[in-house]
């Protein structure tokens, strides 16, 4: 069985179009279709239900496709061990990190090329959950994620820092009072991640236990969004203090400490707990044991 027929398989399971598959797979689209039959007739199993276009695996499909993912991922985890074992490591590190941990990903990044100058990064921002799924399916080598809250499960992880909220208002905008508590933030106009996210998540139920609850007027999925809204001036925001270094120099933004809730929420790298681990996952391992945040990441 050719491993190249199994990623065709993937493809179209994860496209869920047999042209854009093809795009993806860098082939024709009769090759991938001609590519898929043929690993149907090695298996003596329909995998793909077909009514003109995609249509959805079959049961026997839906069977073999963890088994798929865990073949390719094998396949692309030996010929990096291979090449590896007197070469330096070379090929694509796949990270996804929540927004909220977004400004230590350049530390991270940069600490990874600087051992290792032959690889290439691509970095998605994802939910902590997707995060969690797209490791267990292979299709993430890493993730920068919270530890403690909902823990991810089958990972092995590497603390990082300790994130705490802080508050964010215009110059010139929502006016805040010199000493605040919480009681006070749940009273202002205020614009949130959504609670899909899990920043949103912690948040409401740290202070569910003080009795208090949070009603934004705008919800949305990115800080970049929250801080757009923001600008304007009519509302003000919750956001990790790992993002204070990347409000310096603008005039327009003020922020302000909030009442501590206690240990802060732990971030940290997290890989697939797997053997035998690939030599992606066990180079950001070691890099992130080793890396040095700057001052304004609360350490863990």
């Amino acid at each position: 069985m050719q491993t190249r027929l199994v990623e065709y398989f993937l493809a179209l399971e994860r496209e869920g179009h047999f042209a854009r598959a093809a795009a993806q797979c860098n082939v024709s689209q009769p090759t991938l279709s001609a590519g898929i039959a043929t690993l149907e007739s090695q298996l003596g199993k329909r995998l793909i239900r077909r009514d003109r276009k995609y249509a959805g695996l079959t049961p026997e499909g839906e069977a073999v496709l963890p088994w798929a993912r865990q073949l390719v991922a094998a396949a692309e985890a030996l010929g990096q061990a291979a090449e590896t074992a007197r070469g330096p490591l070379k090929g694509e590190l796949r990270l996804g990190a929540i927004p909220a941990a977004m400004p230590a990903i350049g530390c991270l990044a940069t600490a990874m090329l600087e051992r290792h100058p032959g690889l290439n990064i691509s970095v998605r921002a994802l939910t902590s959950r997707q995060i969690e799924r797209e490791l267990a399916a292979f299709e993430l080598d890493a993730g920068l994620t919270y530890l403690d809250f909902e823990p991810p499960a089958h990972a092995l992880s590497v603390p990082l820092y300790a994130e705490r909220a802080m508050l964010v208002s215009a110059v010139d905008g929502v006016s805040i009072p010199a000493v605040i508590d919480w009681a006070d933030v749940a009273g202002l106009p205020l614009c949130l991640l959504h609670q899909g996210m899990q920043n949103r998540r912690i948040l409401d139920a740290r202070l569910a236990d003080r009795g208090l609850a949070l009603r934004p007027l705008v919800t949305a999925d990115s800080y970049v969004a929250l801080l757009g809204l923001v600008q304007q001036g009519r509302l003000c925001s919750i956001i990790p203090d790992s993002h204070a270094a990347l409000l310096d120099g603008l005039r327009w933004a003020r922020t302000a400490p909030l009442p501590d809730m206690g240990e802060g929420s732990r971030v940290g790298v997290i890989v697939s707990d797997s053997a035998p681990m690939g030599p992606l996952a066990q180079a950001v391992l070691a890099v992130a044991r080793g890396l040095r945040l700057p001052p304004g990441f609360a350490p863990v």
